[in-house]
């Protein structure tokens, strides 16, 4: 695999490297014609397509600046490459040109418009996508000038020493420099401790501005904004714009935004790049608007039959109430065709929320974030009540839907359905009476169902962890009774009470002096009905007992990877049971109910 620079070589890699190379400056350059046909080509068009890269999207927002077309033709890319090589006599000129652009560029009134403008199109991006932006400026002036205005608006941004701050100016000087520079520069140490701070996706620097560093041979993946506010053209541009091509988490693409007007350049540098490339590269905002457009359309169409105008025009307590009817309507839906209903609403969700996430920085997308925020939430309420087996919550994880959730309901975090619902959070632990009783009597039936299935789950879990036969009764109880519940062979009223008889069985445990783990192992014992009627209650008790002392005697810290230990631990049980002469009827699958216990109980002893 081939990557120049950080950036996947594209089908005319050697021709991007010539192009404004010293050798070949101002020359079009074939080569083919040079080097011959190409051995092997990986463009980025591929490198997106194997998730190695994201594509780039582009955004103008150019800040007019008063400009004679003719001296901006004669700009280079850089003020040190445009008087390369050039007579002292020839520099100065080209110097004095570059000067008068800075101080239009730099101009107060303007950098005024646009620092404001970044700062409220970056909080709707942190809005959207976890992760960091760059501002990229014309000379190191205007560097310290938008950081002035950047801690002037946001003073909480300001960090006084190279580990706190949420905005630094990164670049070169010296001592001679002006005294307002003096801050922002740095040894090579204390820039690479920013440089960690930026690549850090939990450390609070987000912002870093600046002139020519960075834009080359750096790679932060979390970075996903770069704005241009300094011309560029050619491979600089190129190399410059893939800073935000980095794969990371659940970014979907990066963005360029254009203060400066470089669509020309970028449309020319482009052009030296296969077509594949050039569909995933600079990719106009407004395809990613259409398609966030269309997403919201289908999600809207998901819940045709339910009018959610209050979670619009309404405060966060608002769109809290009106989340479980909203919720209610999916679930009810879904009743009548087997999920699917709830199935495409989560899809519909999943797919808004990431067109959002790339049209985020746009006015038509801001303007419908309360709308997409209330759908998130509705989505991740679905998600916490459909909680997986290892307790993760999927919409939890994205940082996205987190952020839209918390801004559309009044909760610190994903959103809790039974809060939602106006509980007042008893102690669910317990299963209380009065706890089953609201449950019982909700106005959203099955709702109510689907909470008190998911807090059936994670009981049967924690009170029957040790005791491998009891788990597997009341799993199979709570699974029979869901599944007719959604073969719709009892409603939702019924099938709560069935839900809560579960509950209350699983809470009023036998009061026959065993210990916890004592029962655990006379469960499994019971499990043979030979035994049962030919030995004891107090035989299978005195059994219980002795292989509870012999698993705490057998496992180790580290028994589930010793196999040695593990098998020692199974003869020692194996003795015990045939010493009482267990089972009677000499079955194998008895002895096998017992071992399993056996090492569900080491492995909660080894926790």
């Amino acid at each position: 695999m081939c990557f120049f620079w950080g950036i996947p070589a594209s089908s005319n890699w050697l021709e991007s490297l010539l192009q404004g190379g010293p050798l070949f400056r101002g020359q079009a350059t074939d080569t083919r014609g040079v080097f011959g046909d190409y051995i092997d080509i990986y463009d980025i068009a591929q490198a997106v397509e194997d998730g190695a890269t994201v594509p780039i999207y582009y955004e103008a927002r150019v800040a007019k600046i008063e400009l004679d077309q003719n001296l901006a033709d004669q700009i280079d890319e850089e003020f040190d490459e445009a008087t390369e090589g050039l007579e002292e006599e020839e520099a100065t000129a080209a110097a004095q040109k570059w000067s008068k652009v800075e101080a239009l560029v730099g101009a107060d009134k303007r950098l005024d418009a646009v620092v404001e403008d970044i700062l409220k199109h970056f909080n709707a991006r942190l809005e959207a996508i976890d992760g960091k932006a760059m501002i990229v400026c014309m000379s190191r002036r205007i560097c310290v000038a938008v950081y002035d205005r950047i801690v002037a608006a946001r003073p909480d941004w300001q960090g006084e020493t190279d580990d706190t701050g949420s905005v630094k100016v990164v670049m070169t000087g010296n001592a001679t420099d002006p005294a307002e520079m003096q801050p922002h520069i740095r040894s090579k140490s204390r820039q690479e401790a920013i440089r960690n701070r930026y690549k850090d996706a939990g450390d609070p620097l987000r912002l870093v501005i600046v002139r020519d560093m960075w834009l080359t041979g750096f790679d932060a993946p979390c970075m996903h904004t770069l704005y241009v506010d300094k011309p560029m053209k050619g491979h600089g541009l190129m190399q410059a714009i893939a800073r935000v091509n980095r794969v990371f988490r659940d970014k979907p693409a990066g963005l360029v935004v254009d203060y400066i007007g470089i669509a020309a350049e970028l449309k020319t540098a482009l052009a030296h790049y296969s077509q594949p490339d050039q569909a995933k590269t600079g990719v106009n905002e407004a395809e990613a608007v259409a398609a966030f457009l269309d997403a919201l359309d289908v999600t809207r169409h998901q819940m045709h039959g339910f009018s959610y105008s209050a979670a619009l025009h309404g405060t966060a307590k608002d769109r809290l109430k009106i989340l479980p009817p909203a919720i209610e309507h999916l679930l009810s839906k879904g009743r009548d065709d087997e999920g699917a209903s709830v199935k495409r609403y989560q899809d519909a969700v999943a797919a808004l929320v990431k067109a959002f996430k790339l049209a985020s920085g746009s006015s038509q997308a801001t303007r419908h974030s309360v709308e997409v925020a209330f759908f998130a939430a509705v989505r991740a309420g679905l998600e916490k009540l459909d909680t997986d087996r290892n307790g993760k919550n999927s919409a939890a994880s994205d940082f996205a839907i987190q952020q839209l959730v918390n801004n559309a309901v009044a909760s610190t975090e994903v959103v809790d359905i039974l809060e939602a619902c106006g509980f007042d959070r008893p102690d669910i632990s317990v299963l209380s009476e009065e706890f089953m009783l609201e449950l019982q009597n909700m106005t959203h039936k099955n709702l109510a169902v689907e909470a008190l299935k998911k807090l059936l789950n994670g009981e049967i879990s924690a009170r029957t962890r040790s005791n491998v036969v009891k788990k597997e009764e009341f799993s199979t109880r709570l699974e029979q009774a869901i599944a007719r519940y959604h073969n719709r062979s009892v409603d939702a009223l019924q099938i709560i009470q069935e839900l809560i008889n579960i509950a209350k069985d699983l809470r009023n445990e036998p009061d026959d002096g065993l210990s916890s783990d004592e029962r655990a192992f006379y469960d499994a014992l019971a499990q043979n009905s030979s035994a049962v009627e030919v030995m004891s209650n107090q035989d299978l008790q005195v059994i219980a007992a002795e292989l509870v002392r012999t698993v705490r005697g057998n496992a180790g810290t580290d028994w589930w990877q010793r196999e040695n230990v593990r098998a020692r631990m199974r003869v020692a049980v194996k003795k015990i049971l045939q010493k009482h002469g267990y089972p009677p009827d000499l079955t194998t699958e008895a002895v096998k109910t017992v071992l399993r216990q056996a090492e569900a109980l080491a492995s909660e002893l080894c926790d």
